[in-house]
């Protein structure tokens, strides 16, 4: 698995995690089972946003779960794509906040700019939502918000949903910005998730803390 992990400063902090039975075993049953993203894709988060590049961080449950969807970033599909409903709505909320309407669902460019697009669960079966929620992607992923939370400085957080916000405990809130609301799926998204303001006050944390804002329609 490691072996598809990008070679970019995220690999002095994680490298030592392909090493553990978890990630062993995972491997081992990824190695016998069908699932999304390809397996090339897996860590394409982390090679787009580099460790010390990043500087906001989505933080979902797991990839979208039919054919051709996932690549390996949270909420993104490729160019062209027919938009999920939950992305569907995170344009929504953009449009809500910033008047403008945004149509690409392949979110490389917000991953380019510092923005962490991440998933609880690296993995998922086809066609069967959070079927690798037990496998062990938290202990990597609890991994990655640690060092992030642990080691930078005025990040800001957005967990949307409860496998998101059961992150929550590993997130000093004295030095980042943590945004709270549930996931953007039809079923939950007009419980605060739609009117959050919340991406126009990332980039209000941002330039507050000299990072450059995030340019949500780029």
């Amino acid at each position: 698995m490691i072996r598809y992990f990008p070679n970019n400063d995220w690999l002095a902090l994680l490298k030592d995690e392909f090493s553990k039975d978890y990630l062993i075993d995972l491997n081992t049953y990824l190695n016998k089972h069908p699932f999304f993203p390809a397996k090339e894709a897996l860590f394409k988060a982390f090679e787009l946003c580099t460790f010390s590049n990043c500087k906001v961080v989505i933080l979902g449950q797991d990839p979208y779960h039919d054919v051709a969807q996932a690549q390996g970033l949270a909420f993104s599909v490729p160019h062209l794509f027919k938009l999920p409903p939950s992305l569907q709505n995170i344009f929504k909320e953009l449009e809500l906040e910033y008047g403008q309407k945004r149509t690409e669902g392949d979110l490389s460019n917000w991953a380019q700019q510092g923005v962490l697009l991440l998933n609880a669960h690296l993995s998922v079966a086809p066609h069967q939502a959070l079927s690798h929620k037990d496998l062990g992607w938290e202990h990597f992923t609890d991994k990655v918000i640690q060092d992030l939370s642990d080691k930078k400085e005025q990040l800001v957080f957005l967990l949307w949903g409860n496998s998101a916000q059961a992150k929550l405990r590993l997130i000093d809130h004295h030095k980042h910005l943590v945004i709270k609301t549930p996931h953007p799926s039809p079923l939950s998204a007009y419980r605060g998730f739609l009117g959050s303001n919340q991406f126009k006050l990332t980039n209000l944390h941002l330039v507050k803390n000299q990072y450059a804002a995030i340019d949500w329609f780029k």
